[in-house]
């Protein structure tokens, strides 16, 4: 799985979408769009429920509750990680990444533009809150 640059400040969720669906950010975005998701809407990355959708048209199945992280062992296969998480006026916000477990190999994709590596392994500097699982 490669990772997706997101075009948007706030397009994390859209590229993480893109990443698990093995598509273009234009793509996902278009998708987005059509079901009335625009990244800069703030519950894209304060709510769980615009990716939710967004990955439903994609074909992808999630699990139905977010779990808190306890380990990196812990995690399935595939996962939507919120990391970054703070709060703004009393509201939660975070930024969307994708855990992948494949061929004895752990990483995470970052979308950020600001990231040199999207293929990150440096779990020690990662610190999720909370994860969707994922199947694809």
């Amino acid at each position: 799985m490669k990772a997706i640059i997101q075009e948007e400040k706030t397009g994390c969720a859209i590229a993480s979408a893109a990443a698990l669906a093995g598509i273009t950010y234009k793509k996902a975005k278009s998708i987005a769009n059509s079901l009335g998701v625009y990244a800069q809407d703030s519950a894209l990355w304060s709510e769980t429920g615009y990716i939710r959708k967004i990955l439903t048209a994609l074909n992808i199945k999630t699990g139905k509750v977010e779990v808190p992280f306890k380990s990196w062992e812990a995690l399935p296969d595939r996962a939507l990680l919120a990391i970054k998480w703070h709060k703004e006026q009393g509201k939660p916000y975070w930024h969307w990444v994708v855990y992948v477990r494949e061929d004895n190999a752990e990483y995470v994709l970052d979308s950020s533009k600001r990231i040199k590596n999207k293929k990150r392994t440096d779990f020690g500097r990662i610190k999720p809150k909370w994860y969707i699982s994922v199947n694809v």
